[in-house]
């Protein structure tokens, strides 16, 4: 799937492993425990949405938009066979961290943290 518009939509618990969803809008989007390892979100709006426990395991994220979107408990990175989620100039701004497994490197690649709620609850300045 590319370039569609899923704004709002409520994906709770689906399973998108391996699924390609690059450049798509998921701005707002209800993705509470959303299984997305080895998704290719490269690009992919996710303002706003709910990535609450969220599995990422290998995802790409790279370039995708995540301003303001909860990350609480999501799994950003697997054990060794997972890999660990792309996050190389993504938006991070003002996006919740808390909480989530995600590690420093990974943290590293994006493009801004600005008021980012980060794992440990300390805002990003």
């Amino acid at each position: 799937m590319s370039y569609a518009e899923l704004k709002g939509a409520n994906l709770r618990d689906a399973d998108l492993k391996y699924v390609e969803l690059i450049g798509v809008d998921l701005s707002g989007a209800r993705l509470v425990e959303t299984y997305f390892r080895d998704a290719d979100l490269q690009g992919a709006n996710l303002e706003d949405a709910d990535l609450r426990k969220a599995t990422l395991w290998n995802a790409n994220l790279k370039g995708a938009y995540l301003k303001g979107a909860d990350l609480r408990g999501a799994e950003l990175t697997g054990d060794e066979w997972a890999g660990d989620a792309n996050l190389e100039r993504a938006d991070l701004s003002g996006t919740n961290l808390e909480g989530a497994i995600v590690t420093s490197d990974q943290l590293k690649q994006a493009r801004s943290l600005k008021g980012a709620t980060m794992p440990d609850g300390s805002i990003h300045p």
